[in-house]
């Protein structure tokens, strides 16, 4: 099996790094030293008679048959089977939503959120390649669900700690109470400001040189170990729909564009992905550049009810503008533009506001009895918009209902039953730490606790 090797998407501009690195390079580092993100140099296909034996097995054997190309070099074949069932121990159901369409169910893990998909895998891997004796620390900023995904699956993991930036006003009280109450080797900070603040702050300390004793690697999706495994729950959505083998369409509630890019990785491994819709809130930066083929990020980002998706500045953009030839910087300054033909051929995006979004949770739960919550109603409302077709459709749901009871409530009447995850919760006791929104307070958290 042929070694993939990973380029910055910063390739090409004045100071970027020049050499492609292996996957444990660019899983442990998490941001390349020039400050891009890192790609696969090139995609393995998927073996058609392969997949056709994978039509009914479970989702840990469709993820090593998607995922081990990507690893080659790192785990033997049966100790990286071993790791994906270890990572994979809960359903993945596909739920009927009317006719052709299905919601694919990504909440039944640990933290009920698409999240866990990939952070366990990506924890398992980190646990069993990094430096031994060597102090990792995993700096994530999140808008909800990817932190208390990737506090779990690193609490407790000797060799870890993990700190954790929220916006303080942009998450809902149970995923508050989520990140709060972790503990162990994980730290919550509540930060006076917005996602994309707390985005350009992780950034920042990823480029700052006083911070390269802590040993810092990110959790983020800027991080390719959180895409990769993205990718495996189109395949197993597609083997389980299209039962013929024709083509499909997949509707992802889109905010840093990390979960959609699993599906552009797959789409480009040879799934037959028809339309890959990017379904995002308020926050519309994306649907305007494909209209008008100018990019400008929204700031400051607009909250909406999806808060997960509150990104108006994505940080995989880059890898979209990669992928179709193009590069943009982290600040949104596009450098070389991506082939918008090839872009608009491939990729649909809408924006849903929050009006249309409580009115396809209501419509969804009284006309079908799927119960959606904020950011899956966001894919489906998209869906009903662009119509469907061809073939099947899927509905990515990215997170339990349970997780935005206040809105459940008040427009169902009706709280969403609670998932197991949550009845942990109230055996931890939370821990609150807030800091302002500045690049100093961060710094002087992280090396003081160090």
């Amino acid at each position: 099996m042929d070694t993939i090797l990973y380029h910055s998407t910063n390739r090409g501009l004045p100071g970027a790094a020049a050499a492609a690195v292996p996957f444990r390079e660019a899983l442990l580092r998490g941001l390349a030293p020039d400050g891009g993100l890192y790609m696969p140099v090139a995609l393995p296909r998927l073996d058609p008679s392969r997949l056709a034996a994978l039509r009914d097995a479970p989702y840990a054997r469709i993820a090593f048959e998607v995922l081990r190309p990507f690893t080659a070099g790192t785990l033997a074949d049966d100790a990286f089977l071993r790791l994906c069932e270890d990572a994979y121990d809960f359903e993945v159901p596909l739920e009927p939503l009317e006719e052709g369409a299905w919601i694919l169910r990504l909440d039944r893990g640990p933290t009920a959120s698409f999240k866990d998909f990939a952070a366990r895998w990506m924890a398992r891997m980190m646990r069993e390649l990094r430096e031994p004796g060597r102090e990792t620390t995993i700096l994530v900023a999140t808008s909800g669900d990817t932190g208390s995904a990737v506090g779990e699956a690193f609490r407790g993991v000797e060799g870890f700690r993990v700190v954790l930036l929220y916006p303080e006003n942009e998450v809902s009280a149970v995923q508050k109470r989520q990140l709060d109450g972790i503990g162990l080797n994980v730290r919550a900070l509540s930060v006076a400001g917005s996602f994309d603040e707390c985005q350009a702050l992780v950034k920042q300390a990823f480029l700052d040189p006083a911070l390269a004793g802590l040993g810092l690697s990110s959790a983020n999706s800027i991080n390719i170990g959180r895409i990769l495994p993205q990718s495996v729950y189109y395949v197993y959505a597609w083997l389980r729909v299209a039962r013929d083998g024709g083509p499909f369409t997949v509707s992802v509630p889109s905010g840093n564009f990390g979960n959609s890019f699993g599906g552009e990785i797959a789409r480009r491994m040879g799934l037959p992905v028809a339309r890959l819709i990017l379904a995002v809130n308020a926050n519309d930066e994306f649907p305007r550049f494909l209209g008008s083929g100018g990019y400008r990020p929204v700031s400051p980002s607009r909250a909406c009810l999806s808060n997960a998706m509150n990104v108006g500045n994505p940080s995989n953009l880059a890898r979209y503008f990669d992928a179709y030839g193009g590069t943009v910087t982290r600040e949104g300054a596009v450098r070389k533009a991506p082939d918008l033909a090839a872009m608009r051929g491939a990729l649909e995006s809408v924006s849903i506001g929050d009006d249309e979004t409580v009115a396809c949770i209501r419509e969804t739960w009284t006309r079908r009895r799927v119960l959606l919550e904020p950011h899956g109603a966001v894919g489906v409302a998209a869906l009903r918009r662009l119509g469907a077709g061809p073939g099947p459709s899927v509905c990515l749901e990215t997170a339990h209902p349970a997780k935005f009871p206040e809105v459940i409530e008040r427009e169902l009447g009706f709280a969403p039953e609670p998932p197991e995850a949550f009845r942990r919760l109230a055996e931890r006791e939370p821990a609150v730490q807030r800091i302002p929104a500045t690049y100093e307070a961060l710094r002087e958290t992280l090396t003081r606790n160090a």
